[in-house]
């Protein structure tokens, strides 16, 4: 039995949602394989193989696989799909993208967002946002799955593992890159950020989001982070927004100023590490998941938060 861990990568190097799901791969049992596909991605073959617990790397390279479209990379993992008991991909944009059309093509049932592999083929999957945890059983021979990244820890470095070339499929015609526009930023990843702070509807614009919060996180050098309330109003781009049909992430300190805690909130960041809450409101739903709470105007907290800081 071995398992084959679909690589997230920019080319160069490794996004770390993969070394999150090669930790999943590792609790499957078995041999670990991870599949690199893309173009002059060397650098990122490289760095596969040397993470812990990584048997072999699996480096196709071709231009079809440049731009990640989910039709090629599909058929490059059915490619190699023979002789693997699990295909586990990162639950990423790109991973939900691909995952499907593997497992339609398999004819077998996909797996979604696994937070805990409880044996071989039995694993834990949150449902009703986060409100309760359904264990399910995959009978299918080959077991395709998408791995919630915030429900296991990032493996380590430390491996040597061999690289092997396998050969490129070729561009499938069925889509073609016309362009992508991605927002630069100073700041971390939101998904990848050890501290995040967020803000909610009560900040009142864009102007005092930014006021009140990006000096609280230059000092911490944290990720800005909103809530769907926040983002739908205006005061945050979309790229910012945490919760359930957001981004999901699980920092080590997550400060949420303003933020009510709608259930939709609380899926997407109530796995974080520490939880602080300000809310004026002592009602709040955020303060029954926070580590700290405090009741109190943001508007006064946060500056005096900053100062101390």
């Amino acid at each position: 039995m071995a398992v084959l861990v679909i690589a997230e990568h920019d080319h160069g190097s490794l996004k770390g949602a993969t070394l999150n799901t090669i930790t999943a791969g590792l609790a499957c049992g078995g041999d670990v394989h991870v599949l690199v596909a893309g173009h002059n991605a060397g650098a990122a073959a490289s760095a596969a193989s040397q993470v812990a617990g990584v048997a072999k790397v699996l480096h196709a390279d071709g231009a079809s696989l440049a731009e990640g479209l989910a039709e090629n990379v599909a058929a490059q993992v059915l490619a190699i799909a023979s002789g693997y008991s699990h295909i586990l991909f990162p639950a990423t944009a790109g991973g939900k993208n691909v995952a499907p059309r593997v497992a339609a093509l398999l004819d077998v049932a996909q797996v979604t967002d696994i937070t805990k592999v409880l044996s071989p083929d039995t694993f834990e999957r949150p449902i009703y946002a986060g409100n309760a945890i359904a264990t399910v059983q995959a009978t299918d021979a080959v077991k395709v799955i998408t791995v919630r990244t915030t429900g296991f820890d990032a493996a380590a470095q430390g491996g040597s593992a061999p690289v092997e070339a396998v050969s490129a499929v070729a561009d499938s015609g069925k889509s073609s890159f016309v362009g992508r526009e991605t927002t630069k930023s100073d700041r971390p990843e939101l998904t990848a950020a050890k501290i995040i702070v967020s803000g909610g509807r009560a900040l009142g614009s864009s102007d005092k989001f930014n006021e009140v919060l990006t000096p609280l996180a230059d000092k911490l050098g944290a990720a800005l982070g909103a809530s769907r309330a926040a983002v739908d109003a205006g005061y945050a781009p979309n790229d910012w927004q945490v919760g359930q049909t957001g981004k999901i992430v699980a920092p080590q300190l997550y400060i949420a100023a303003g933020i009510s805690g709608a259930i939709q909130h609380l899926a997407g960041m109530k796995d974080s590490k520490v939880i602080v809450a300000i809310n004026k409101d002592p009602e709040a739903p955020i303060f029954s998941v926070a580590d700290y709470g405090l009741e109190a105007d943001l508007f006064a907290a946060v500056p005096e938060l900053v100062s101390s800081l």
